[in-house]
């Protein structure tokens, strides 16, 4: 079964989310770009669970939650459910209440795979992409990267001086990465 999409708490606690993350927040901009991408897929969500049985993670709040885990580059599941944890912002961006316990990160993980299977993620970052207010960030333009530097720092132990070995004459010669020869 879906569960709601709707942060608890309020009534019990002193801590209102909302006004603790300050208003020019980049992440408030991307919240209400990721908000009405959600909305279009409401239909999608609705054929992927079922309407019976307990209320699994709203999937709304395990997209929001896989955002973050891309923007602050967060290599676990279980991190990520340490970091929503403690962080009110993360608690803000995923819409859990300041008094609601984060998810198990195998309990995340088994519905985000169920997202990813039904290639809900995939539309869900079409429409976030199909959104005029993003369009206007991407560019179409190609760039290319040349890579003479870093191969050239990939190899700075194996650099040979051309003009013979450096240094006093009484020290024995060396091979350019610090090893006498």
């Amino acid at each position: 079964m879906r569960g709601g999409d709707v942060r608890t708490g309020e009534l019990f606690s002193y801590v209102d989310l909302e006004d603790r993350v300050r208003r020019d927040h980049p992440l408030r901009a991307i919240r209400r770009i990721v908000n009405d991408a959600l909305v279009l897929l409401e239909r999608e969500f609705a054929a992927l669970y079922s309407p019976i049985g307990r209320p699994s993670i709203a999937p709304e709040k395990l997209l929001r939650a896989m955002l973050l885990q891309a923007f602050y580059s967060i290599r676990s599941e279980r991190l990520l459910m340490e970091r929503l944890e403690y962080d009110l912002l993360f608690r803000w961006f995923v819409g859990i209440g300041i008094d609601d316990p984060a998810w198990d990160h195998s309990v995340f993980s088994k519905n985000r795979d169920r997202l990813l299977e039904g290639d809900i993620a995939a539309k869900f970052l079409g429409a976030i992409l199909a959104q005029p207010k993003v369009k206007r960030l991407l560019s179409t333009d190609h760039f290319s990267v040349d890579g003479t530097l870093i191969e050239a720092w990939a190899s700075i132990k194996s650099f040979k001086p051309k003009d013979g070995p450096r240094g006093d004459p009484g020290e024995p010669p060396s091979d350019g990465g610090g090893r006498n020869v």
